[in-house]
């Protein structure tokens, strides 16, 4: 697969209603995107083995204990605590050949074992640290696949909440704190991984391509193209820069007086 093609394939995604988004297919595609010189065939056969695995386990174990012990004990996924920014860590391919990642590539692979046998799993935008929630006969539970998929309890959720800042009223809402996120919005959380650390260490060339996947997987979302610009700024591309703001401003009006400014930041800068 070309670049190009992964693009095209992308775009297609985006138009895909949000409840048929085919979550690990997106990702894969994304990391195909990346580095088209590689192939999918052998993660997607890992996860046909996690799905396997999960299947047996279901019939003698409870839904959240089969798929913490498939992902993180027969498969071997966990958190990459020693090289945390290290960007093989938000690429799934890459991710699956290492048996380490960040929390939303992990609950990812999570979610797409998970629902291949029948288990609600959703995930959960938690604030700095992506979690999942599955639902059990005793209630929803959270899940860390972080830290070996381990069952995280609501007190815990609330310290978690009070340490990135949250209000006391709000960090006490278990019922915001566990709201599930869309599919899509998974993949675009991986992907603005992929942009925040590409952005700090000065490669505007993978944060300008993550910026794009984003771009085509949601074409109603104008923050991707501002992402966009910025990252072509960055390389110089001050031209392409000024075409990506421009998409910004017609996708959302809202964002026109702040997108008009970029523009004529860059614009000043053209020989």
């Amino acid at each position: 697969m070309t670049r190009e093609e992964a693009e095209n394939a992308l775009s297609e995604l985006g138009q895909i209603q949000d409840d048929r988004f085919p979550l690990f297919e997106a990702a894969l595609l994304c990391a195909l995107h990346e580095d088209p010189n590689r192939d999918a065939d052998a993660a997607r056969e890992l996860m046909d083995h996690a799905v396997e695995r999960l299947t047996e386990r279901l019939k003698r174990e409870s839904p959240e204990e089969a798929l913490a012990e498939t992902m993180a004990g027969d498969l071997r996924l966990n958190g990459d605590v020693m090289t945390f920014e290290d960007p093989a860590n938000a690429d799934l391919i890459s991710v699956l050949e290492r048996r380490r990642g960040l929390p939303v590539a992990l609950s990812l692979l999570y979610l797409d074992a998970s629902r291949r046998t029948g288990l609600t799993v959703q995930g959960v935008d938690f604030p700095g640290h992506f979690l999942l929630r599955i639902e059990t006969e005793e209630g929803p539970l959270a899940m860390d696949p972080f830290s070996e998929g381990r069952v995280v309890l609501p007190s815990e959720l609330i310290r978690r909440a009070l340490r990135t800042g949250l209000t006391p009223d709000v960090a006490d809402r278990l019922d915001v704190l566990m709201a599930p996120v869309t599919d899509r919005a998974v993949v675009q959380r991986l992907e603005n991984n992929i942009y925040a650390r590409a952005s700090r260490s000065g490669d505007h060339a993978r944060a300008e391509r993550s910026a794009i996947r984003r771009a085509l997987l949601d074409p109603t979302d104008h923050r991707p193209w501002i992402d966009v610009a910025t990252a072509r700024e960055g390389q110089g591309a001050l031209v392409g820069a000024q075409e990506a703001l421009a998409r910004a401003q017609m996708l959302d009006g809202g964002a026109a007086i702040a997108a008009r400014a970029a523009r004529e930041r860059v614009r000043l800068k053209l020989n």
